[in-house]
């Protein structure tokens, strides 16, 4: 617990440097009902291992957990588990720090609680998340050759680009609604270079999915607590009429 904890207030940390530098671009929302969808979990889960887990752990999950979201253990073992030959290993990633720091700039963050870090601007962290990956952009100035609209100056590359394809970002010379004497380029969308081998729909219910499983590996128990939850407001409910009757019976005759 005590781990976890740290791991928290590290993700927390990493978070409020990371906000400093991004932009002011609204956050989308996120599409919730996709935490009760057991095979947007699953679709999610595929990604993260494929797509994330290269690079950034998770090492306070552990494969066999997945069986929560409806996978057995032969599922996990046979599509899921890559680095080791356990399910009940967390998933820890065998890319070396030192490296990481020379390729990237920094070390990945660990991603076992990232959805929970990330919430502020008027959203959640996945819709932080959500609006994140949706929001990479090709531009040649950078070391990675990507840019990012929500995070400008990302170290992180688009590791989704096959999916979504190469997009430029378009801007456009505007004048500074504070100070009319200067001007401002203002961002005016995107503009499609190469096709992903998703169409724009696909891509964004793919996202949706992984930031689904994310939000979810952050609190696995998340779905059982509010189901909890319904159920013992339900249960004071009836109590606290149950007990206003008894109150009335019991001084019913007392003047």
């Amino acid at each position: 617990m005590k781990k976890l904890i740290a791991l928290l207030l590290a993700a927390l940390a990493f978070a409020g440097t990371a906000r400093a530098s991004e932009s002011e671009v609204a956050w989308d929302k996120f599409p919730e009902n996709k935490l009760t969808d057991v095979a947007a979990l699953q679709h999610g889960a595929k990604l993260f291992v494929n797509y994330c887990l290269n690079c950034h752990s998770a090492a306070y999950m552990r494969y066999n957990r997945l069986q929560d979201i409806g996978l057995t253990e032969a599922q996990i073992k046979g599509n899921l588990v890559f680095a080791t030959d356990k399910v009940g290993d967390t998933m820890r990633v065998a890319l070396d720090p030192q490296h990481a720091k020379e390729w990237f700039g920094a070390v990945p963050p660990d991603l076992t609680v990232v959805a929970r870090s990330r919430a502020g601007h008027g959203g959640s962290g996945a819709d932080y998340l959500y609006t994140y990956l949706r929001s990479y952009y090709r531009d040649e100035t950078k070391t990675t050759g990507w840019n990012n609209m929500v995070f400008p100056s990302v170290s992180m590359p688009h590791v989704l680009w096959e999916l979504q394809g190469q997009r430029a970002a378009r801007f456009v010379e505007d004048t500074d609604p504070h100070d009319e004497s200067k001007k401002v380029h203002r961002f005016a969308g995107y503009e499609q270079l190469t096709p992903g081998k998703l169409t724009p729909l696909a891509y964004d219910e793919a996202v949706g999915d992984l930031v689904a499983y994310l939000q979810w590996m952050g609190e696995p128990v998340q779905n059982q607590r509010k189901r909890i939850g319904v159920w013992v407001l339900l249960f004071l409910a009836v109590f606290t009429v149950i007990a206003w009757r008894l109150n009335a019976a019991y001084w019913k005759d007392v003047k």
